[in-house]
């Protein structure tokens, strides 16, 4: 009977083992931290993981009044891109001389309210955009890359006449921000390179200018409130902020996936010009985080500013950039999209694209060339050309 009994508990500890879900893949998932990270890293990692995806915030705890979301994750499932219904409206700037709307709650469109307040509406007059949320993963990676490498691609006059330009956009630094310590500036502005304007320094501005714009919470970076224009006590610490910081930081890169099928499509993705904008390569400098130092990695952009033509021009911008200029966005973790956009993909700034095909053909200004070399591949040359974009 003891023997039967042991016979029976191995066969259903074995059985159990066959019907347990198995964990996805590294290269199936964009979250996860770097390799690498010590005891105290890791630590630090854990406590931004769950105060970006776990912390909801409420009235009682600093929500609003004015805001877009409740907590960060809501709006980066997975930290991956994000889907039409959190999509962010910025509007008040038509060029390099600033928001013309602060007054009435610029640059952020708050559209919920907790009750007793209205949420807002874009003001009469107001030109404005509407913004996918980007991806997280793999922007420590981007952050410690020179600036010096960045503006050696920058090519504002065209001088080689390939029809690529690409510049920098030039802010002003918040008094918050410290420049990196390779950092190059003009006329006391510094080269920023987050944002679908590449309007934003470093991830602390990203991070903290988030919480504030759009989920109503001030911080001591960012203590003003955005709709009233009053100065309040921090509602987050400064410990929290500094822990979504190292989390945003040490995200992994994305992992390629099925390389062996998209050898083609990556020589076809070079041969008719993509890389001049969405480049392979880059390299980081020197950081306290020593994972991310002096790494060779491939994000597919520039991180500048290109002018993508009358159809991506959306009357809106954000510092030194024109209405139709766009930064390179990294095409890294492409394939992964749909896993947080509902099963389908919303490509460009906006989402109006639903498929890669369709992203590309509605390039224009400084890519037209390359969106009709694209246009003159024959079907299976497209197709290997998408496997790979699919496989990053």
């Amino acid at each position: 009977m003891r023997r039967l009994c042991f016979l029976f508990l191995c066969f259903f500890c074995i059985a159990c083992e066959q019907f347990e879900p198995t964990a996805p893949g590294n290269s199936s998932i964009l979250d996860g931290a770097v390799d690498g990270l010590n005891e105290a890293e890791n630590l630090q990692f854990l406590r931004g993981d769950a105060a970006f995806n776990n912390q909801i915030f409420t009235a009682s705890t600093g929500l609003g009044p004015l805001f877009v979301a409740t907590s960060c994750g809501s709006c980066h499932a997975g930290d991956g891109k994000g889907h039409p219904f959190s999509t962010l409206t910025r509007f008040g700037q038509v060029n390099e001389t600033g928001n013309q709307f602060l007054n009435q709650g610029g640059p952020q469109l708050q559209h919920h309210a907790i009750p007793g307040f209205a949420p807002e509406q874009v003001p009469t007059g107001a030109t404005f955009t509407k913004l996918l949320p980007p991806a997280n993963t793999g922007l420590g990676f981007l952050d410690v890359v020179s600036d010096a490498e960045i503006l050696a691609w920058a090519d504002p006059n065209d001088v080689d006449g390939d029809g690529i330009s690409g510049v920098a956009n030039w802010i002003e630094l918040k008094s918050y921000v410290s420049p990196r310590a390779e950092s190059i500036s003009q006329n006391g502005k510094y080269m920023a390179r987050f944002g679908k304007k590449g309007s934003t320094y470093d991830l602390l501005q990203q991070t903290a200018q988030a919480y504030n714009q759009d989920i109503g919470i001030t911080s001591s970076y960012e203590s003003i409130d955005t709709q009233s224009g009053v100065e309040f006590d921090p509602e987050i610490s400064n410990q929290i902020i500094q822990d979504v910081v190292f989390y945003l930081k040490t995200l992994k890169a994305p992992v390629p996936r099925q390389q062996d099928d998209a050898v083609l499509g990556k020589d076809l993705f070079l041969s008719i010009g993509c890389g001049k904008c969405h480049r392979v390569e880059m390299k980081t400098v020197n950081t306290p985080i020593q994972s991310l130092a002096h790494k060779t990695f491939h994000p597919y952009t520039d991180l500048l500013l290109h002018d993508m033509g009358s159809g991506l021009d959306d009357g809106y911008t954000e510092g030194s950039a024109t209405t139709s200029e766009w930064r390179t966005p990294p095409l890294w973790g492409l394939g992964l999209s749909k896993n947080s956009q509902g099963g389908q993909y919303f490509l460009l700034h906006d989402g109006r694209a639903s498929s890669l095909e369709e992203a590309i053909l509605l390039h224009g200004g400084e890519a037209t060339q390359i969106r009709n070399n694209f246009n003159s591949l024959t079907e299976e040359e497209r197709n290997n050309l998408i496997r790979f974009l699919e496989s990053l």
